[in-house]
C-alpha cells in the first residue's frame, strides 16, 4: 500500500505515531487542567476579569520568550526540548494536585501555575511543529497535519469531559491524571525517530534571532494566512467565556461546561477527518476565507443562544470551520519554510496563535466585564466577518492560493 494513500498509512510512518501520541497525551492533560482551573477560578471569584487574566497569564510569557524559543528550536535537539517541556508540565500538574488536596490553591496560585505552563508551552509548541517535517516528507505534510489535528481534536473532546467528570468526583483528580498524561507524552517524544536530518544551524546573531519575522513579512501569502487567523480568533474568542455562559446563561454545572468545551473539538475532529481523507486540492485560499467567515457567524449564533443544544451546535460549527484555517496555515508555514528556519518561523506563528487564543481570552474577559458575554460574542463574531472582507482586499494573493502540495 502506498504510504500516501490515507491517514492510517501516515500513522504507520516511522516516528509519526510517537509524534502524534505525544501531542494527544499532552492535549488531554492541558484540557483536563484547563477545565479544572477555569471552573475553580470562576467559582472562587465570580469574575469575568479573572477569566480574562487566565488568558493574559498564558500570553505574556509566550510573547516574552518568542524569539529566544525560535533560536533554541533551530539550534538544539527538538526532541530533547519537547521532553524537558513535558517533564516540567508533569511536575506543575503534581504541584497543583497537592495544592488542591491541601486546600492551598487560591486564584493567585492558579494564575501563577498558568504563567509557568504558558512559558513551557512557548517552547513546546513551535518546537514540535518544527519537528514534523523531519518525520514525514513534504508530499505527506498536509495529510500528516490533518491526521495529527484529528487525533488531537479527539483528545480535545475527551479532555474537557474527562476534566469535568474528574473534577466532579474530586478536585484533585484532574491534576493527578494530567501528570500521568504528561509522563506518557514524555515517553513518546523521546521515542520519535527522525527520517530527515535537521538543516544547517546558523550562528547566533541579532539578525538571525529576528529572522523569523523578516521571513514571514517577505511572504504575503504566509503573512496574510497567519494574521487572518490572529484577528479572527482574537475577535471571535467568546468561547473563552464558557464558564460564564455555562453557569450564568445556560445554567449548567462543571459537566455541562466540559460538554460545551468539547463541542468545538467534536466539530474540529469531524472536519480534520474529512481533510485527512480528502485533502484540499483546489481553491485553498478561497475555502479558508469562507471558513473563517463561517467561524464568525457561528460565534454570533452561540452568543445569542439560551439553549444548550443550539449552543453545542454552534460551537461544533466554530470548531469545524476553524480547523480549515488551522490545516491551511500549518501546512503553508511548514512547506514554505526551510528547515534551518522552521523553529524561528514556528515560534512567530505560535506567538500569533497565542495572541489570538490567550490574549483573545483576556480581551473577551475585559469586554464581558463591561458589556456582558452576549454582546461580547456578537461584536466579536461581526468583527471576524469584517476581517475576512478586509483581508480579501489587503492580501489578494490569498484568494489565488490553489493547492497545498509540497
Amino acid at each position: 500500500m502506498d504510504i500516501s494513500q490515507g491517514p492510517r498509512s501516515v500513522l504507520r510512518h516511522p516516528g509519526y505515531l510517537n509524534f502524534a501520541a505525544s501531542r494527544v497525551f499532552s492535549s488531554l492533560a492541558f484540557q483536563s487542567i484547563g477545565i479544572a482551573m477555569g471552573w475553580m477560578i470562576y467559582d472562587q471569584t465570580h469574575s469575568a476579569f479573572a477569566l480574562g487574566l487566565v488568558g493574559l497569564c498564558q500570553f505574556l510569557p509566550m510573547a516574552a520568550l518568542t524569539f529566544v524559543v525560535g533560536h533554541v528550536a533551530d539550534r538544539f535537539d527538538r526532541r530533547r526540548i519537547g521532553l524537558i517541556c513535558q517533564v516540567i508540565e508533569a511536575v506543575t500538574a503534581l504541584v497543583l494536585a497537592v495544592a488542591t488536596w491541601q486546600q492551598w490553591l487560591t486564584p493567585s496560585g492558579i494564575l501563577a501555575a498558568v504563567t509557568v505552563l504558558g512559558a513551557v508551552v512557548a517552547f513546546e509548541r513551535p518546537t514540535m511543529a518544527a519537528l514534523l517535517p523531519n518525520i514525514v516528507p513534504a508530499s505527506m505534510l498536509q495529510k500528516a497535519v490533518a491526521t495529527s489535528t484529528s487525533l488531537m481534536q479527539t483528545a480535545l473532546i475527551i479532555g474537557p469531559s474527562l476534566g469535568g467528570l474528574l473534577y466532579g468526583l474530586n478536585p484533585v483528580a484532574p491534576f493527578a491524571v494530567s501528570a500521568l498524561f504528561f509522563a506518557a507524552a514524555s515517553f513518546n517524544v523521546i521515542s520519535i525517530r527522525l527520517q530527515w536530518a535537521p538543516g544547517k544551524r546558523e550562528p547566533v546573531t541579532l539578525a538571525s534571532v529576528f529572522a523569523g519575522v523578516s521571513f514571514i513579512r517577505s511572504r504575503p501569502v504566509m503573512l496574510g494566512t497567519i494574521s487572518l487567523d490572529l484577528f479572527a480568533v482574537l475577535l471571535g474568542g467568546a468561547t473563552a467565556l464558557l464558564p460564564m455562559f455555562a453557569r450564568d446563561i445556560l445554567h449548567a454545572g462543571p459537566w455541562g461546561l466540559g460538554f460545551l468545551r468539547a463541542a468545538p473539538a467534536i466539530g474540529a475532529l469531524a472536519m480534520s477527518i474529512v481533510l485527512a481523507r480528502r485533502p484540499l486540492e483546489s481553491n485553498v485560499g478561497r475555502k479558508m476565507l469562507a471558513a473563517v467567515a463561517v467561524f464568525g457567524l457561528a460565534t454570533i449564533v452561540f452568543a445569542l443562544s439560551t439553549n444548550i443544544v443550539l449552543s453545542v451546535a454552534a460551537l461544533f460549527v466554530v470548531g469545524a470551520s476553524d480547523t480549515v484555517s488551522v490545516v491551511v496555515r500549518s501546512s503553508l508555514v511548514q512547506l514554505l519554510t526551510p528547515d534551518e528556519m522552521r523553529g524561528r518561523v514556528s515560534a512567530v506563528n505560535s506567538l500569533f496563535i497565542g495572541t489570538s487564543n490567550q490574549l483573545g481570552e483576556f480581551e473577551s474577559g475585559m469586554m464581558a466585564a463591561a458589556l456582558g458575554p452576549v454582546a461580547t460574542g456578537i461584536v466579536g463574531g461581526l468583527g471576524t466577518v469584517i476581517v475576512v472582507l478586509l483581508w480579501m482586499r489587503l492580501f489578494p494573493d490569498l484568494t489565488k492560493v490553489k493547492t497545498l502540495q509540497g
